[in-house]
């Protein structure tokens, strides 16, 4: 992601770096106070999920580790 803390009260939405190539996989990120806000690009007022920030770095932290596959 390429956008810093943001000390305004409107969180300033942009589109994740991790989103698909196509208008239709788009995720919009916002750091606001708690950490940082995750929404649908396509439903922009529609809900929005907030973690703090220890909860979205362990996420992130898990995806680089190896899954081990279904058999």
């Amino acid at each position: 992601m390429s956008a810093g803390t943001q000390p305004t009260t409107e969180p300033r939405w942009f589109k994740s770096s991790y989103s698909g190539g196509n208008a239709t996989e788009c995720v919009e990120c916002a750091y606001v106070s708690i950490g940082i806000s995750i929404r649908d690009s396509k439903r922009a007022d529609g809900p929005v999920i907030s973690v703090r920030t220890s909860a979205w770095l362990f996420f992130l932290e898990s995806l680089a580790q190896p899954q081990p596959l279904d058999r």
